[in-house]
């Protein structure tokens, strides 16, 4: 059984009380409308939510991947949006602290902390599942890179959002994933990189996701993240910690939505008693409660597994994001058909909890890319 710490637990009651203090009463506005939380991520960054496993040195506060993913799920509860904004955050922030060189380190992790949003820039249009499909190029030009390419689907990449991103480009075509890729830190203001276009999504409409161009984008060595040739291995790295960061969001979700379904099941009265007391509607909810907390569980342990460097972890990663994001749906499907028609209308939060959680299937991996990693893992 995981057992919190005592700065664990006291970091998820401060996430909570945050969540439902401050991001509750405006995520309805935000979806609605999509409009970007600037105010909610100044606030987390001067509670330190921003900075979590940034060591102290470099403005942080030093925790672990257990603290990253008790905050993402206290925030999914109630917003998906703000939930993933700091979830990509957290993954780009990881990936610097463990390849970074220490002026790297200096610069971008204390803007990190500071609310200063990082971006992962790996897909293209051509290039989702298989990175080995990668098209943007960084070609050698005396001491610099030339890169030049077109990402899709980049969170926290929005007209006005993202502050520097990790960018993945071939130095090395003929090569691909094994070793032509490598990983560039660029910063927004940048000549050569812009923002295209932002999409209308389905769900975590509040949650900036954008195209990513570079055209000529000059960029010197030093912004060389890790070796050149190491971009596939930084970036599967840095995806495990992803799948953790979104599979906390869909158990998030789901603890959410299966609250809600509760409140409403013990509240809705037809028939002459609440819908609680039929049994139909109790089976429900016990299936519901038993996949939450198995996709809660799982996400602790991966996550523990991440900070312990365990060589399990990638595995149990996989293992997270398939089975929350799948919980994710289903719990919120359940919860809305406990609503009936109250959850197909915007005034019940189940509403946008049921369109937020479709996404957990498929971003950091699909649910079939996952069933891939971890099958190659036990056959091993």
């Amino acid at each position: 059984m995981f057992q919190m710490t005592d700065d664990q637990r006291d970091i998820q009651n401060l996430a909570r009380e945050f969540a439902e203090k401050e991001v509750a009463p405006i995520a309805a506005e935000i979806d609605v409308d999509g409009h970007f939380p600037q105010d909610t991520v100044d606030k987390l960054a001067d509670l330190g939510f921003m900075g979590l496993c940034v060591p102290e040195e470099y403005g942080g506060v030093g925790l672990d991947s257990v603290a990253e993913a008790l905050v993402v799920m206290e925030l999914a509860k109630v917003c998906a949006s703000t939930a993933v904004i700091c979830s990509l955050h957290y993954m780009v922030s990881d990936i610097i602290l463990e390849k970074g060189t220490e002026e790297q380190k200096e610069n971008y992790l204390s803007r990190a902390s500071e609310g200063k949003l990082g971006c992962f820039c790996l897909t293209e249009p051509g290039a989702g599942t298989d990175a080995g499909g990668l098209k943007t190029t960084a070609v050698k030009d005396g001491d610099s890179y030339i890169l030049n390419g077109t990402k899709c689907f980049i969170t926290n990449a929005g007209p006005e959002q993202g502050d520097h991103f990790v960018v993945f480009a071939l130095t090395d075509p003929e090569k691909k994933t094994h070793g032509g890729i490598t990983a560039f830190l660029v910063d927004r203001d940048n000549p050569g990189l812009s923002i295209g276009k932002t999409e209308d999504k389905l769900g975590i409409r509040a949650s900036k996701t954008s195209e990513v161009i570079l055209e000529d984008c000059r960029v010197s060595e030093d912004a060389i993240l890790g070796e050149i040739g190491e971009g596939f291995k930084i970036a599967m790295w840095g995806l495990d910690g992803g799948r953790i960061g979104i599979a906390a969001q869909a158990a998030g979700i789901a603890q959410g939505a299966l609250a809600e379904a509760v409140n409403y099941a013990n509240e809705r009265v037809q028939f002459g008693k609440p819908l609680s007391k039929n049994q139909g509607l109790q089976w429900y909810i016990a299936d519901m409660a038993t996949r939450t907390e198995a996709a809660r569980l799982l996400v602790l342990e991966a996550a523990q597994k991440r900070a312990d460097r365990d060589a399990d972890a990638g595995c149990t990663a996989a293992m997270a994001k398939l089975f929350a994001g799948e919980a994710a749906c289903y719990v919120t499907d359940l919860a809305l058909q406990i609503h009936g028609g109250y959850g197909f209308i915007k005034e019940y939060p189940i509403e946008r909890m049921y369109r937020d959680a479709r996404i957990t299937r498929i971003y950091e991996g699909t649910s079939e890319a996952q069933k891939m990693v971890i099958s190659r893992a036990v056959l091993r």
